[in-house]
């Protein structure tokens, strides 16, 4: 009889034990999803941009130049960029369109001259993220 108690209890520790490792391999594939979607880079299809603490930055909207802790590292050049940038007074919601504000922005940038997350050339028209 002790014997029989033994095994049912051998049995459910088992199991608990089973269930427990389902459970956390169960609970661990979506941050494994998410990591492989959110590739640090720049996203050319979405327009955004994802550093590698897998924030992500729309490549368009209010722009805020800063010296120091940017959100995105940015290099002005003439040729070979991959965002074509235009500055506008309103409406920044388009792929490659920003407005320059102080305050309230939504993505920080700082210009440098070296090792750039994103090179961009300013232009008049056709803005966008190079093909």
């Amino acid at each position: 009889m002790v014997f029989a108690v033994l095994l049912v209890i051998k049995k459910r520790i088992a199991m608990k034990k089973t269930l427990i490792l389902a459970l956390l391999v169960l609970l661990s594939l979506p941050i494994v999803a998410q990591s492989k979607d959110k590739k640090p880079g720049l996203n050319k299809e979405n327009c955004t941009f994802v550093t590698k603490d897998g924030k992500t930055f729309n490549l368009y909207g209010k722009v805020k130049i800063v010296e120091s802790f940017p959100d995105v590292k940015v290099q002005i050049v003439e040729s070979f960029e991959d965002l074509d940038v235009k500055i506008v007074e309103n409406f920044p919601d388009q792929c490659g369109k920003i407005k320059l504000v102080e305050s309230f922005p939504d993505v920080k940038v700082q210009i440098v001259n070296s090792f750039p997350d994103i090179k961009v050339k300013i232009v008049e028209s056709f803005p966008g993220v190079r093909r």
